[in-house]
Formats: C-alpha cells, structure tokens, sequence
C-alpha cells in the first residue's frame, strides 16, 4: 500500500535495534565452545567414564525401531541441563505484585532438584500475566467466586451440548458480547484450545491460511489441523501479506488452479515475545481490497490496551464488525482461565455445533465464569466503582515508566512504544547469559522470566517483565534498581541509543531525547 498514514489515528512507533555485530559473533562462538564440550561430555558417557543419566534405549531393544532419538535430546542433556533451575520453579502463594517461591537445590547439576522445605517470601512478580492485578486472593472477585462455589460447586462434570450448560456461562457470553462490541460470543474452558480446536471447525481443505511468522504455537497447531493450505507472510510486514494475497487470488489453489474456498488472515493483537503490536488498520484494508477474512487474537491486548481496556481493536478506534473471528483469553487480565470467539450470531451458532471444544469439552468451572464476569463488569464499571477504569490506567503509567527507565539504563528494548503496556523485552546476548540474569534477580527477590534458544533465535535470548496494575512505584523503584546492578554486573548494557533523562519530566511521561553514542 503506498499511503498508510491516513488508516491511524495515532502514532504507531515500534523500535527494533539491531544486535551489536560483536555481541553477535561471540553468541555463536560460546554456543559452539557449549557443542564441543556437549559432544566431548556424549563420548565420555559412551564410555562409562561419565554417568548417563539421560533417557537411553535399552539394551535388549538395540535392535528394535528406535523409539527415542538420542541425537534429537542433545540440547537438552548437555545445554538446557545446566540452566534448568531458571524455570518451572514452584510458587505457593496467589500470583499478584508480589510471590512466595519453595526453594530448591540440585546436587547433580540440575538432573533432579530437592526441596528444602524453606519458602522464598515477597518476590516481585515481574513474571505473571496478571495485567490488572485481579489475581488475588481478597476483594469482589474472590467473594463472589467462594459464593458461586457453595452454590454451583467447582465443576460441571458435562459439556456444554449435554448437561454442562449453566444460566452462568449464558450471562458471561453475553457480557463478553456487550464488552466486545459483537453480536454474539461463546466462552471456551482453555485458551489454547480455543485457537487450536476453532480453526479446524473454520477453515479446510480447500482453504487457504496466511499466517503471521511469529503468531502463538497455538495458532500455528490449529492452522495445521484444519487441513488447510499454510502460507507463512514477514512479521507485521504489510507488503509481504499483500504479495501473498495477489498471488493467491491470481494463481488460486495449486495444480486446478480453482479459486480457494476461503482466504483466512491470522494475526495476533499483541506479540508478547516481540512488544510489537499488529498494523490492524492496513490488515483490515487489505482483508476487505482482497475479500478475505480475519482472525484476530487478542490474548495479551484484551483487557490492557485501549482507553478502557477492549484490546487492539478500541486502539485503534476501528469498528469490531471489521474483524471477522474476535478472539482472547480470560488467563491474563481477567485473572481466570478459558478463552473466547465473538463474531456474528451465526458464526457463533455455527461454532457451538460444530466446534469440538464446545462438542467434547467439559463446560468452564462455575467460579471461574464468575471470576471472569465480576472482573469484565469492574472494567467496563458496571459495578458501580472506577476501579476497573482506574487500574487500566495505573497499567499505562506503570509501563511507560518501566520503559523508559530501562532505555535509559541502556538496555535494548523491542516492540511497540504502547505495547509495553503489557511487557518488556530487553534482549540479552552471549549464549546463556540469559539465565545468569535470571538467577541473579532472583537472588535479588525479583521473578523474571528468561528466554532463550530454541525458542528464540541464538542471538535474541532475552528476559521479560511482565507489569500489572498491582505494581507500585516504590516496587517498580526497587526492581529497577537491581536490574541495573545485574546489567553492570553481566555488562548487558549494549544498546548504541541512550536517552537523556529530563529532569522536569513526571514519571508517567513518555517523552525523551535521544543520542547516539
């Protein structure tokens, strides 16, 4: 599209900078120095002069069809091993601003881990999706889902199309619809499902999908499913997705050459790994130029972006008609878990016959759907308070803040200048840093979240901060302090932009000057 300024009606800034070169070169040296040893590490435990402790085949087997491949564990015997402690660790407390963890040690290098019945108090939570801080064990949600669980008890013990169908599920598909701005909308009991089980029942054989690289595995598993036709298009890239569909109108399905049955768009709302929020003006152009359709997931947006928290569409200000399969999930801002699709009535009449998670599904737990439905009507303040309104916007605040103190450390941040109101990325380099990071915060009382190869390219590991409105400024104060300390410790401060502070600016502002070094 030549002209794309005229589709928004604010800025849209996304800021991705590139690895420094040495930072780069050194990444892939420490993971080559890391094989070299791992493959040293296999021929002595070939050897005995090592003990395996890994998964083998046995040896009565040896002739069999091997039913665990040895060389595809590599990875995770010799590099992950190592740094395993930095995930999975157990929390035994509510998950808000602040977490108590169970300690554990390992004495054989990460193989197995012992508790020592010792319990880590007051973590800041820098890790949790809990965005507006209804993840708590006190206040109106708490009350009302402990009243719903005397009455309803905890599960249905049904589907939906059987005898799970409970005057509570209607009323949150009908608060959902309202909150969306849709006609209709149906509630799922898990979020992953309601992407991988709800493509399938969408789209078929037949059908094209253009999906986005770096969209959820969910997403990616439904598409997959469906039987569907699966063309990959660049991240957020517009001219890429725009190629794809001219060449899918002109050339239509391969060997017939019939024109496809449908062209479905999947695009998430929010790419919690990158910060990057999709270009959903230029996706809806473009959806209409070409007569597709879109899918839109707004796990992370919902909730937490827009001026009162209805995602990525209210962003934007577009018309929710102009999306075609309205999707989000209940586990983030909401505090709850399950998911949703809201549309048009009959693309929801038509789900609720045909979509094998309302088919064979148990029905959601009765205080989880009031969970859900008392913290919906505390955003939108049909509880009669503004507190719902109030920490949609303590959630700006908070994030724009964190961001900009961590830019000015000089840290490297990706993605979007708002999409930070959901999480920060700050990337980490030199192999598995990443993990050092981690356990140094945590030996600081903060919980972070690292992420490194494979699921991030080698040289993009990173550690995520995930805000919530729960957060005050003195813990964001105190988080910042030792992320700083950590940065200087492990020299992780890279980034050639470092912005200049001003000194008259109050801390919920965003505006700043920047310099190259």
């Amino acid at each position: 599209m030549n002209c794309t300024c005229r589709l928004y009606k604010r800025p849209f800034n996304e800021a991705f900078e590139e690895t420094p070169m040495l930072v780069a070169v050194l990444t892939y040296v420490g993971y080559g120095v890391l094989t070299l040893f791992g493959y040293l590490r296999d021929f002595m435990r070939q050897w005995k002069i090592e003990k395996c402790q890994n998964a083998t085949e046995r040896e009565e087997q040896k002739d069999f069809v091997p039913l665990y491949q040895d060389f595809e564990n590599f990875y995770n015997r010799n590099l992950y091993m190592r740094i395993r402690d930095s995930w999975n660790r157990p929390i035994c407390s509510v998950p808000g601003a602040k977490v108590d963890m169970m300690e554990r040690v390992s004495h054989d290098y990460n193989w197995t881990f012992t508790y020592t019945g010792r319990v880590i108090k007051d973590i800041i939570n820098m890790g949790s999706y809990n965005y507006l801080g209804f993840a708590q064990k006190t206040g109106a949600c708490q009350e009302a889902a402990a009243k719903v669980l005397s009455q309803y008890g905890a599960g249905v013990c049904s589907t939906r199309q059987e005898m799970g169908n409970l005057d509570k599920h209607e009323e949150l598909e009908k608060l959902v619809a309202r909150f969306l701005g849709v006609e209709s909308a149906m509630a799922y009991g898990m979020g992953f499902a309601t992407n991988s089980m709800n493509i399938p029942a969408l789209v078929g054989k037949g059908c094209l999908i253009l999906s986005d690289e770096l969209n959820h595995a969910s997403l990616v598993l439904g598409a997959r499913l469906s039987g569907a036709t699966i063309r990959i298009f660049k991240h957020n890239n517009m001219q890429s997705l725009e190629k794809l569909l001219k060449d899918a109108i002109v050339h239509g399905q391969p060997r017939t050459r019939r024109p496809w049955k449908k062209i479905l768009i999947l695009v998430e709302g929010i790419y919690s790994m990158e910060g990057s929020i999709v270009r959903l003006p230029e996706v809806i152009a473009l959806k209409k130029k070409y007569k597709s359709y879109l899918y839109l997931d707004e796990a992370h947006s919902i909730g937490a972006l827009g001026p009162s928290g209805r995602g990525v569409v209210e962003y934007f200000g577009l018309n929710p008609e102009d999306v075609d399969v309205m999707m989000g999930t209940f586990t983030k801002s909401f505090g709850a878990a399950g998911g949703y699709i809201g549309g048009k009535k009959e693309l929801i009449d038509y789900l609720r016959t045909y979509s094998h998670s309302a088919a064979y599904a148990t029905s959601m737990s009765p205080p989880v759907v009031e969970q859900i439905i008392t913290s919906v009507k505390c955003i939108m303040g049909e509880d009669g308070t503004t507190v719902g309104e109030a920490r949609v916007q303590q959630l700006a605040e908070n994030t724009r803040y964190f961001r900009r103190r961590l830019k000015e450390m000089g840290f490297i941040i990706y993605g979007n200048e708002d999409s930070l109101l959901l999480s920060l990325l700050s990337r980490i380099k030199y192999g598995t840093f990443y993990n050092a990071f981690g356990r140094e915060m945590l030996k600081r009382n903060i919980g972070v979240v690292v992420v490194g190869f494979p699921a991030t390219p080698i040289i993009e590991s990173r550690a995520r901060f995930c805000l919530s409105a729960a957060h005050t400024k003195e813990m964001l104060d105190t988080a910042l302090k030792e992320i700083n300390e950590v940065g200087d410790l492990l020299q992780l401060k890279y980034s050639r932009r470092r912005l200049v502070p001003l000194l008259d600016r109050p801390f919920d502002e965003t505006t700043y000057e920047e310099t190259e070094d």
